[in-house]
C-alpha cells in the first residue's frame, strides 16, 4: 500500500491560507525558504502544516523586523519541523513518564468507537465514576462494550469527563458543531484603538527581548505558543494553579520559561495575578471559554486591567456552536472531527487511526505565536491592540481540507545530527534539544533558560531578563 504523506499543491494552498489568516502582505510568502522534503506518512499532508505553520510565525517575525521594507529571508528545515512536531528532547541518563494515563485509549462500543482522556487524575475519576467500573483497561473496556458510543461521550462530558466518540468527516460535516466550526476563521482576530505610550522596539538579534508574557496554558498548543515566543526573547512567566503537574509534557513545553503557581480563588493571590497582568505586554491563554470569566477575569476585565494587553486565546472545539464549552484535547478532536476515521480507511484498520503526531496541538500552538506578533505589529506600527481567537477543531478543518498522495522520501526520524552537540540541563537532568527548525535570515532560535519544573519560580517578573 503506498505511505501518503503531502499533496504536491497542499503546500503553496496552506501557505496562502496562514498568511491571508494572519493578516501578513502577500509578497511576505515569497520569503519563505524550505529545505529538505521528507514528509510523515499520512493520510493528510502533516508535514507540511508543520512547515507552514512554523513558518508563517518565521514570516511574522521577519515582518516585525521589516521595518515597511521586503522583510529578511525565512528558512524552514521541514525534516526538522516534523521532529519538533513529535518530541525535541532526548534525555541523557533518565526517562521521560508514559505521555498517557492506563485507561486513555479507544474502545470498542456498542456501536463504534470511543476514546477516552484519562490523563488528568480528575477526569479519569469522571470517566470511572460514570462506567462504574475499576481503574483498568480490561474492567473499562467491559464497561464500555454495553453503551451506544453517543450516549456514553454525552455521559461522560455531563461529568466533566474527557471523551471522543469516532466519527467520519462526513459526520462532522453534518454535525452542528461541525458545521459551527467551518463558519468560523481560522484566527478571529479584533483590533482596538489604544493611546499608549510605546517605547519598545524589536532587536534585529533576540526580536522579542523585553516583551513580558503571561502564559495560561495548559497541554499542549498553548505551552508550544510561548516556548517559541521565549525562543526569539521572550520574558514567559507560566502560571499554574496549586498541584497540577505535567509530568511528560514539562521537559518539551517549558523549555525558556519561568513557571509559578497561583490560586485564583485566593484574594492575595487574584492580587498577585493582577499585578503581573497589568505589566505583561501579552497575555496567552487555553481555557475554556467561560473560566476567566467566571474567576472574574473576562474580557472586559482584563482590559480594564491593561489596555495596552495583546489576547490571544485557545479553545478545543471551536468558539461557537454547542459544543463551544467542551474540554478536548487534540486526540479527541481527531476523533471527533474525521482525522482518525480518516486515517483508519487509509490504513485498512479496523480501529481508529491517528495521525502520526499531534499536529493540532502543534499547528495552532505555532500559529497562536504568530498571532501574538502580528499583534506586536500593529500596536508598534498603528497603536492597535489586538484579542485572537484559536481552536483544535478550526485547525482541523485546515488540514482536513487537503487529503495527501503517495511521496517520497518518507521521513525516517530523527539523526544524532539533527541534535544540539552541547546537553541541555534541564531540572530532570541533562538531555539532547533538537536544532531549531527555523531561522529568520541570520537570527536563529535561541532559548536562555533550560526546561524547569512547574511552580519553580516566583510569581513576579524576572529582573534578569
Amino acid at each position: 500500500m503506498p505511505h501518503p504523506s503531502r499533496t504536491p499543491d497542499a503546500f503553496p494552498s496552506l501557505l496562502s491560507e496562514l498568511v491571508t489568516a494572519l493578516g501578513l502582505p502577500a509578497a511576505q510568502a515569497a520569503n519563505l525558504q524550505v529545505q529538505g522534503n521528507d514528509s510523515l506518512a499520512a493520510c493528510f499532508p502533516v508535514s507540511d502544516l508543520a512547515t507552514v505553520a512554523i513558518g508563517a510565525a518565521g514570516l511574522a517575525a521577519s515582518d516585525l523586523l521589516a521595518k515597511g521594507v521586503p522583510g529578511l529571508p525565512v528558512k524552514v528545515d521541514r525534516h526538522l519541523a516534523a521532529a519538533w512536531f513529535k518530541t525535541s528532547l532526548r534525555p541523557l541518563g533518565w526517562e521521560l513518564p508514559a505521555v498517557w494515563d492506563a485507561i486513555t485509549g479507544d474502545y470498542r462500543t456498542r456501536d463504534g468507537w470511543l476514546r477516552l482522556h484519562a490523563n488528568a487524575p480528575h477526569h479519569r475519576e469522571r470517566a470511572l465514576a460514570v462506567l462504574g467500573c475499576a481503574n483498568n483497561p480490561a474492567a473499562v473496556a467491559e464497561a464500555m462494550a454495553d453503551w451506544p458510543g453517543e450516549a456514553l461521550e454525552t455521559a461522560i462530558v455531563a461529568a466533566s469527563g474527557c471523551a471522543a466518540k469516532l466519527r467520519t468527516q462526513a459526520e462532522w460535516q453534518a454535525h452542528p458543531q461541525g458545521q459551527a466550526v467551518r463558519a468560523e476563521p481560522l484566527i478571529a482576530k479584533e483590533w482596538t484603538a489604544a493611546d499608549i505610550a510605546n517605547s519598545w522596539r524589536p532587536d534585529p538579534q533576540r526580536p522579542l527581548q523585553g516583551l513580558r508574557v503571561l502564559d495560561l496554558t495548559r497541554i499542549l498548543a498553548g505551552p508550544i505558543a510561548t516556548r517559541l515566543l521565549a525562543g526569539l526573547g521572550a520574558e514567559v512567566l507560566r502560571i499554574d494553579p496549586p498541584g497540577w503537574d505535567e509530568p511528560a509534557q514539562a521537559p518539551e513545553v517549558t523549555l525558556g520559561k519561568r513557571c509559578a503557581r497561583l490560586d485564583l480563588r485566593r484574594p492575595a493571590d487574584r492580587l498577585a495575578f493582577e499585578a503581573l497582568l497589568g505589566e505583561a505586554d501579552v497575555l496567552v491563554h487555553g481555557y475554556r471559554a467561560d473560566v476567566l470569566a467566571r474567576l472574574g477575569y473576562g474580557r472586559a476585565e482584563r482590559r480594564a486591567l491593561n489596555p495596552a494587553l495583546i489576547d490571544v486565546s485557545l479553545c478545543a472545539y471551536g468558539w461557537t456552536g454547542p459544543w463551544a464549552l467542551r474540554r478536548g484535547y487534540d486526540s479527541l478532536v481527531q476523533m471527533s472531527c474525521g482525522i482518525a476515521a480518516a486515517g483508519r480507511d487509509w490504513r485498512q484498520a479496523k480501529q481508529p487511526v491517528p495521525l502520526p503526531v499531534q499536529a493540532l496541538d502543534h499547528a495552532t500552538g505555532y500559529l497562536m505565536a504568530a498571532a501574538v506578533i502580528r499583534g506586536l505589529t500593529g500596536r508598534l506600527r498603528e497603536g492597535r491592540i489586538l484579542s485572537a481567537r484559536l481552536s483544535l477543531a478550526r485547525t482541523a478543518c485546515l488540514l482536513t481540507e487537503h487529503a495527501a498522495v503517495a511521496c517520497e522520501p518518507l521521513y525516517t526520524g530523527v539523526q544524532d545530527a539533527d541534535y544540539d552537540a552541547v546537553p541541555e540541563p534541564t531540572a530532570w537532568g541533562p538531555g539532547l534539544r533538537l536544532r531549531p527548525p527555523l531561522q529568520i535570515g541570520a537570527l536563529r532560535l535561541h532559548w536562555q533558560r533550560p526546561a524547569t519544573r512547574l511552580g519553580s519560580a516566583s510569581a513576579a517578573w524576572s529582573t534578569a531578563g
